[in-house]
């Protein structure tokens, strides 16, 4: 057995038994903060940066109508293929799409909807009047049914599944039903590769194993069968660099595969996404992403995430937040520009004991760097607005840790809510109150002594 192996089974022992006691401190960007005992705890050696290989598109490829399912003409919700009658003085279109019926147009009620369905949309007694006024949030707001995917900023959950208390190297408080009905709209999340089967780990399983990745999107599944006009973006670390092929059994099994949105091109540039009602009506609003070994000329729907967007600094150290673009490397401003993008916004702490590296999030400043408040270095609410002046438009996904934490409960969503130009009225965030485990400098001695005992243990065998 390596040494490595055997210090991170030491760690997560030790995570376990940690106190839940969170100490303050305070980090910055150009010096490392020690305290009594051997703690090596650095922010300032780079983070080593994924270098597995993505697609490297030069042209943009339309996928044929077996790929992707093309609807033949659009109404001001969305598309349809059904009738035209007159009601009154109105005209009316029907629409019938898996069991979703909309009437748009004509003198009265417009309903949309089955048993399951009770929204409501209105429209003007004249059919010279103002259009339908649609009343149906789609991922939470109204306003967003009309916005093409890629024009949203949406709030994204760090490591989603690894919810482990008293674990440092848990980067969520609440599962993700909870998320998912708090806000959250993309699921990111690590994957590992072991006897033949994909799960969800923390850099190692033997520091954080939060069990299947079919388990977790199975849970996911179930709740977009209860939410049907919500659309949910899956972000796959593949971190073991493993064939696509490895990832649509669990995916399938899940019962998420008539849900998948296939892209009608590859890669899809800013303004080729559809809009939230168009992928709702169609019930194809699944979007997977993947950051290495995707093959869209095997699988178009498991989409490889950096043809389509690029990163801000992966895996943050640096309080600053700096909104420059690093993932994929070499790509244009030009070209940047006509890409989605995320915001990493996820305060790491590095620990480098030996020939191990590991980030665990730094839970003693959640307040601070899940704060609307722009104003204040280091904030969410201060990044969105740096990205939003640097690149001309708001990030499309903040990346966060503990979305539950900030200056306030909701302060994640205020943010987005700012950058999307709607007014943020939702509750938030769960039953959870007490604070995650710290992961100061403090916190984590501990945890760093053990670990370095076991490597001087195994070497002296």
């Amino acid at each position: 057995m390596r040494w490595s192996t055997f210090a991170f089974a030491f760690l997560a022992a030790v995570a376990v038994a940690e106190d839940s006691s969170t100490q303050s401190t305070t980090e910055t960007s150009d010096k490392s903060t020690t305290t009594d005992g051997p703690t090596v705890v650095s922010i300032t050696t780079p983070v080593a940066i994924p270098s597995g290989t993505y697609e490297q598109v030069s042209t943009t490829r339309t996928l044929a109508d077996g790929d992707t399912e093309v609807l033949t003409s659009t109404t001001a919700t969305g598309h349809h293929n059904g009738t035209m009658t007159t009601s009154g003085n109105g005209t009316v279109i029907t629409t019938t799409f898996n069991a979703l019926t909309l009437l748009v147009g004509g003198a009265g009620t417009t309903t949309i909807g089955n048993s399951s369905m009770n929204a409501t949309m209105t429209s003007s007694g004249t059919a010279t009047a103002s259009p339908v006024v649609n009343q149906q949030p789609c991922n939470n707001y109204p306003q967003f049914c009309a916005r093409k995917y890629s024009n949203i900023t949406m709030v994204a959950a760090h490591n989603s599944p690894f919810v482990r208390k008293n674990n440092v190297a848990a980067n969520q408080v609440l599962d993700v039903t909870q998320q998912l009905n708090d806000g959250i709209r993309m699921l990111q999340f690590q994957t590992h590769y072991e006897n033949g089967t994909m799960y969800l780990c923390h850099t190692t399983c033997q520091l954080l194993d939060v069990g299947t990745l079919e388990d977790y999107l199975t849970q996911v599944n179930k709740w977009m069968r209860k939410n049907p006009y919500d659309v949910v973006t899956f972000m796959i670390g593949n971190y073991d660099y493993v064939s696509p092929e490895n990832f649509t059994t669990p995916i399938y099994n899940a019962g998420l595969k008539d849900l998948i949105y296939t892209p009608s091109k590859v890669p899809m540039a800013l303004n080729d996404w559809p809009t939230l009602s168009e992928m709702i009506l169609r019930q194809k609003r699944a979007v997977f992403f993947m950051d290495y070994q995707a093959n869209q000329t095997a699988h178009p729907w498991l989409m490889d995430e950096f043809s389509q967007m690029w990163e801000t600094p992966f895996s943050p150290t640096d309080v600053n937040f700096p909104c420059t673009q690093q993932r994929p490397p070499g790509l244009s401003k030009k070209d940047a520009k006509n890409r989605m993008y995320m915001a990493n916004h996820n305060l790491n702490l590095q620990l480098n004991f030996g020939s191990l590296n590991l980030l665990i999030p730094n839970t003693a400043t959640l307040n601070v760097t899940n704060s609307n408040e722009t104003d204040t270095n280091g904030t969410l609410g201060s990044m969105a607005v740096d990205c939003t002046e640097s690149w001309g438009r708001p990030p499309n996904f903040l990346l966060v840790d503990y979305y539950n934490y900030g200056n306030f409960n909701g302060s994640v969503f205020e943010v987005a809510a700012d950058m999307n130009n709607v007014t943020y009225n939702r509750k938030c965030c769960g039953k959870e109150s007490a604070a995650p485990i710290g992961a100061s400098v403090a916190g984590v001695s501990t945890l760093i002594m053990v670990a370095m005992g076991a490597q001087m243990l195994i070497s002296a065998f």
